[in-house]
């Protein structure tokens, strides 16, 4: 048996992200559990060295060189105003890309992969926020997951982070 590459024509391409809009990874941040979709992921790595940026938001925890890449990194629980939870070997970086702005993302745990068809998501009250956190409620029998707007929490991260030169130039 010969390794060779299969190349994926685009109706492949498009029935594998067919595939994924239902599946969020879930993860447990201060008693509740959030899930974010995977299509947004790119990996998950436990909690490393993080290099504390000067003049940063406390929600933005500093940043990390994952193999040559300067990776910002949110610690959620900060953003949403909870309390600060010492790191231990079961909190994890969610690595996520949205528009070509790769960040890290500190949760306490990773639990699973579960699917949630859009008719079990239920949304959230409308306060007015256009850029909300939250994207809407997934019910799983008798759990519900906090399905989280990615785009929108990458987005302050992408707004404190012009702050900083990323070139190395001065």
């Amino acid at each position: 048996m010969t390794n060779a590459a299969i190349a994926l024509d685009p109706v492949d391409i498009r029935q594998i992200d067919d595939l994924q809009q239902d599946l969020y990874l879930s993860f447990h941040l201060h008693g509740e559990d959030y899930g974010i979709s995977i299509s947004y992921i790119t990996e998950i790595i436990g909690i490393q060295k993080i290099t504390a940026i000067p003049d940063m938001p406390d929600f933005i925890k500093g940043i990390i060189n994952l193999r040559g890449r300067v990776i910002p990194i949110m610690d959620i629980r900060l953003c949403f105003g909870l309390p600060f939870h010492g790191y231990d070997e079961r909190t994890c970086i969610i690595v996520v890309e949205v528009n070509e702005q790769t960040t890290g993302l500190v949760v306490d745990r990773v639990k699973e992969v579960i699917e949630i068809q859009v008719e079990q998501i239920e949304s959230v009250l409308d306060c007015g926020d256009k850029d909300s956190y939250v994207r809407g409620l997934g019910k799983l029998d008798d759990e519900v997951k906090i399905l989280l707007n990615v785009e929108s929490l990458v987005s302050m991260v992408k707004e404190d982070n012009k702050k900083v030169d990323h070139s190395g130039s001065e």
